[in-house]
Parts: structure tokens; C-alpha cells; sequence
């Protein structure tokens, strides 16, 4: 019982190093978003950090719809990433955590 408990701490310890890793990974994971008509793109990592933004010249007319266009596309960019980082760190503990009977945390 005393070397399951050992081995189970060491897949656990192995498993968190793994999620790290993809955690830097996922800095390089990159996420392009649009508007509907292609006037604003975001590109942003998968650990949501914004790389660019590129406004078409029509948007910089007017500042409302610049504001509008710019909450929308980076909503929506924020919601795309955390989707991947979610998968991809969900993915990567799932292989390390021990089956223990009632813990399905990951399903």
C-alpha cells in the first residue's frame, strides 16, 4: 500500500510538471479571431494574451463602433483560447491523475 501511495505522488508530481509545460506551451498557441465583415482581427495566445490587433482605416471614423467592434472580437477571441487552454491542460492532468473510484474529474 506504502509504494501505490509513493507512485501515485510521483505521477502526481510528474503530472504537474507536464501541466506547466503546457501552460508555457499554450504562450505560443496563438488564436486569430474576426469581426463578421473582416474590419478588426485579435490574434491572442491560448493563455489569453493579446499578440495583435489590426483595425481596418473605416473603423478609426468612428469611435463607437471602434469600442463595439473591439468588445465583441476580443470577447469572443478570450472565449476561443480558454476553450483550448481548458482542453489542453484538461488533456494533459487527465493522464496523470490516479483512477480512485468516485473521483472522475475529468470526463
Amino acid at each position: 500500500m506504502f509504494g501505490d501511495m509513493m507512485g501515485m505522488m510521483g505521477k502526481l508530481k510528474e503530472t504537474q510538471k507536464k501541466v506547466e509545460e503546457t501552460k508555457q506551451r499554450l504562450n505560443h498557441v496563438v488564436v486569430d479571431e474576426k469581426s463578421s465583415d473582416g474590419k478588426l482581427k485579435v490574434t491572442i495566445t491560448a493563455n489569453r494574451a493579446i499578440k495583435s490587433i489590426s483595425i481596418d482605416d473605416e473603423l478609426l471614423q468612428d469611435k463607437e463602433m471602434l469600442e463595439d467592434y473591439l468588445i465583441l472580437t476580443i470577447n469572443k477571441a478570450i472565449e476561443k483560447a480558454t476553450n483550448v487552454n481548458e482542453s489542453e491542460i484538461a488533456a494533459v492532468a487527465k493522464e496523470g491523475i490516479p483512477n480512485i473510484p468516485g473521483l472522475d474529474m475529468f470526463k
